[in-house]
């Protein structure tokens, strides 16, 4: 099903970028990705030469026991801020002696420990696209136990890890590589525990993944599939030749992304299957999307890359 999104609340509305999380009481928690000290003349130019600085915040969860924030910065690893506000606090930001280099997403189950993904072992998040052209196969799923500080790598290898999200009852979880535009299962408890499977093959390269009450998965689609990435995949010297040029970054985006956003949203079921798409195949309303989380029947959209905030209400389908 092809629907644009009607209500869209911000567009250039605010000083760069965001993600959202949504608060167990019904409130909403924009992150903008840059604090005063970073924030360019131009508030919606990409400002990436500073981002190492004051951190990228990627991926927001509450804990719903304490309150508490937890954030999954690119530059900063997995930090924490408490229910009652303040700066946040670093908890871990390396794994068997290599520190994180692109941290992404997370999810937290009802233990407190903490899954989280590591895009890269090689790229920062400054230099996304080149994690793209190279389909670099560095990044790293990992465990953070809240109550003895350890942090465990569970699968490394992976092609651009990005969003997670546990499953409803918590015996697996789900992630995404997002070049190579498929969600993976990793399994927690049960006879298959620490197994790896395909979960579903993506109609877009996929960002983040969050559950609804239900145990469905949204899954944010940077953008539909890219045909030269894909086409090319088999040859990524290619694109390590095209990254070398001197060429603009900004027009081996657009290669990537054919030329024009394409936003687009996909729901599967907990089994793998495809149950919705929801796309904005020209852009007009919705650019990328970075985050797709459901709360009482609206879905809030948001963009890593474009800074803007919409609603789209699941009700009129």
């Amino acid at each position: 099903m092809k629907s644009p999104c009607h209500n869209l609340l911000f567009f250039n509305e605010l000083s760069g970028p965001l993600l959202c999380v949504i608060y167990p009481q019904s409130n909403s928690f924009p992150s903008l990705h840059r604090t005063d000290t970073c924030i360019p003349k131009n508030p919606s130019a990409p400002n990436f030469e500073r981002e190492h600085i004051c951190g990228r915040p990627l991926g927001l969860r509450f804990n719903k026991t304490s309150g508490d924030l937890y954030i999954a910065d690119a530059y900063f690893g997995i930090m924490v801020v408490s229910v009652d506000g303040g700066l946040a606090r670093s908890l871990t930001v390396e794994a068997e002696n290599q520190r994180f280099t692109f941290t992404n997403d997370l999810d937290i189950d009802a233990d407190g420990s903490i899954y989280f993904t590591d895009t890269s072992s090689k790229y920062s998040r400054r230099q996304f696209v080149l994690t793209a052209f190279a389909w670099d196969d560095s990044g790293r799923l990992l465990r953070y136990n809240t109550i003895t500080k350890e942090t465990t790598v569970l699968k490394q290898g992976l092609v651009a890890p990005n969003g997670v999200s546990l499953s409803k009852d918590g015996s697996f979880l789900v992630f995404a590589e997002g070049i190579a535009a498929r969600l993976m299962r990793y399994w927690l408890k049960g006879p298959n525990a620490g197994q790896m499977e395909l979960f579903a093959a993506s109609p877009g390269h996929p960002d983040n993944v969050r559950r609804n009450q239900k145990g469905d998965f949204w899954v944010a689609m940077h953008c539909k599939r890219s045909r030269f990435i894909m086409q090319t995949s088999p040859y990524p010297w290619i694109r390590s030749v095209l990254a070398r040029l001197p060429i603009p970054l900004s027009s081996i985006y657009s290669l990537m992304l054919g030329a024009r956003p394409h936003a687009m949203v996909a729901r599967f079921s907990e089994s793998g299957e495809l149950l919705q798409v929801l796309e904005d195949s020209e852009g007009k309303v919705v650019k990328t999307v970075s985050e797709a989380e459901e709360r009482d029947g609206v879905l809030w959209i948001s963009s890593a890359i474009f800074p803007q905030l919409a609603l789209f209400s699941l009700e009129k389908l």
